[in-house]
């Protein structure tokens, strides 16, 4: 039988760690293979489900005694705490393993280290490193609120060659491909949350939700509205579908009739004045939905929201999709920054994937604050 070499190993093992992607939300997306003591594979598996059991645990179920005296390929230190599942470096422990590969060490507090040294401490050589930056890029999300307390942002945009994403007289419906549309729900199952503005809520009451095959399994993410006025009206779709959708206001939500609804949680910040006719603090909200756990959010909103976000520079990532389509002069704008007077001024992007999705243009960007 052929073996495969280290770096073969951790690849399959952050193959299997993309697979948990659409249902892990608050844990790390991780992945893990196990070789018997003559380097064939004995066990693969991967974090399923929030809640259940990690990597390691359904790896080490698959391999069974042919673990004993193997090696461990995994693409995140092994946890060595009691949370909602036990300490993964307990059970490697006891199932007789003698060598574990990490990709990369778990930035979480609870463990930062602690897993390796538990390990080592039973006598388990341990190797750190192998395709860090590629494991890296499967919990970007995770990693970003582990180091500082704040989601990674994404803004998805649809615009069409000139830049606009509505008619003059608000038509939007529909600007890119049935492909292009696909593809952002795909998008959308990859994040924790989806935002937007309330302006977006009353001009297309949209679902906000993730529309797939029923045989993808996938998490639903929270929807998330920023409204300082507490304007969302009890009939918005997205209050009648799974799923909780979270509202950001600065008016006291007793005055609503949104307050006992059961689909949606209000909570009240103050604003950027502390004048519930301003704008909020768009990093108080990043922060808030950090704390209860939120790795990634998607934000689809209009120009306004969109624009504060960059500005505040809050954004990681910009995906824009580009229709083939002209809209002219007098349709909306997809970004409001204001008035920039000089160039050297404009923020700059880095593109870092290309690619044709049916008819449209997707363009990832990197946002270049450093101006």
């Amino acid at each position: 039988m052929t073996t495969l070499s280290d770096v073969e190993c951790m690849s399959l093992a952050i193959r299997l760690a993309k697979r948990g992607l659409y249902t892990t939300r608050s844990n790390p997306n991780v992945g893990c293979v196990i070789t018997d003591a003559d380097g064939n594979i004995a066990g693969t598996g991967f974090h399923e489900l929030f809640g259940q059991p990690h990597a390691e645990i359904n790896a080490l179920q698959a391999a069974g005694e042919k673990a004993r005296g193997g090696t461990v390929y995994v693409t995140l230190e092994p946890c060595c705490h009691q949370g909602k599942t036990g300490p993964c470096t307990q059970a490697l422990i006891a199932a007789g393993v003698s060598k574990v590969v990490i990709a990369m060490q778990d930035p979480n507090p609870l463990v930062a280290g602690k897993g390796i040294a538990e390990l080592r401490t039973h006598g388990i050589e341990v190797e750190s490193g192998l395709l860090a930056a590629q494991a890296a890029l499967v919990n970007r999300g995770f990693i970003k609120r582990m180091s500082s307390a704040m989601p990674w942002v994404t803004v998805k945009e649809a615009t069409s060659l000139d830049g606009a994403i509505a008619l003059d007289n608000g038509q939007s419906q529909w600007i890119t491909s049935e492909q292009a549309r696909k593809d952002v729900h795909h998008l959308r199952a990859r994040h924790d949350a989806i935002m937007t503005g309330i302006g977006t809520v009353m001009a297309d009451d949209p679902s906000l939700n993730v529309r797939l095959n029923k045989d993808i399994p996938v998490s639903m993410p929270l929807r998330v509205v920023i409204d300082s006025k507490l304007k969302m009206p009890a009939s918005a779709k997205m209050l009648t579908l799974e799923g909780k959708t979270l509202i950001f206001t600065a008016v006291t939500a007793t005055e609503s009739d949104l307050a006992d609804n059961p689909h949606c949680e209000i909570i009240q910040l103050e604003s950027l004045n502390n004048n519930e006719n301003d704008h909020l603090c768009l990093r108080s909200v990043l922060a808030e939905l950090a704390k209860r756990g939120v790795n990634s959010v998607m934000v689809e909103a209009g120009s306004s929201l969109v624009g504060a976000l960059i500005r505040q520079q809050l954004v990681d990532e910009l995906i824009t999709y580009i229709a083939p389509k002209l809209m002219g002069d007098a349709s909306k704008g997809s970004i409001n920054l204001g008035v920039i007077e000089d160039m050297r001024h404009c923020p700059g992007l880095e593109f870092t994937d290309i690619r044709n999705v049916g008819e449209d243009l997707r363009i990832t960007s990197k946002i270049n604050y450093e101006i």
